[in-house]
């Protein structure tokens, strides 16, 4: 399924039984692993988060009814080189060292405590109604835009200004207000209908 969804089509949709997020990225990378062709846990997990967009979280409670509890987006992290070469200028021995040992414990922190994804709930079941409660992804905006048509366009960028403020163009690029170092915030507008 991970490899369909890599290169075989625009999308894949699939099941499962994970109570969270992370609880979804953890059993997908367990079953890569289980599998055999990955040996590495990090090299499997970034396999999974680069196909997982959006997790549509459903519910069932003590009633019976069912119901669409969030709608999280997955949000790969890219990694960056930030070694320095500042050791280059330093005078003494000491100095050189002081910025080895300083690049070592990025470069060991990287390796060992390597975040590969970050999440946030989009939209959220709160009090009996959907309230939207952060703007999606620049990147996820921009492929969706990319795989609509004129009309549909035009109404997902009504959408978005309307409940993120964000006015977009045809062309434009989107740029969107919330950064992902940000806490999640519960904005948006409560939908008149209750669900």
């Amino acid at each position: 399924m991970i490899q369909a969804a890599q290169v075989a089509s625009k999308f894949t949709l699939f099941t499962h039984h994970a109570k969270t997020f992370p609880n979804l990225v953890t059993a997908l990378r367990n079953s890569m692993l289980r599998t055999g062709v990955f040996t590495d846990e990090k090299t499997a997990e970034e396999q999974v988060v680069q196909v997982l967009n959006f997790d549509i979280h459903q519910v069932k409670d003590f009633r019976g009814k069912r119901y669409i509890e969030r709608i999280t987006e997955c949000i790969p992290l890219e990694s960056k080189n930030e070694y320095t070469f500042d050791h280059r200028k330093e005078k003494t021995l000491e100095g050189k060292f002081d910025k080895f040992f300083d690049n070592a414990t990025r470069y060991f922190e990287k390796t060992t405590d390597k975040q590969l994804y970050t999440y946030r709930n989009i939209l959220e079941y709160i009090d009996g109604e959907y309230v939207l409660t952060n703007p999606i992804s620049e990147e996820n905006i921009r492929g969706m835009r990319n795989n609509m048509d004129e009309t549909d366009v035009k109404e997902f960028d009504k959408f978005i200004e309307k409940h993120w403020g964000k006015q977009l163009g045809k062309k434009e690029t989107v740029a969107v207000s919330a950064t992902l170092e940000e806490k999640p915030k519960r904005r948006g507008r409560k939908p008149k209908a209750k669900a």
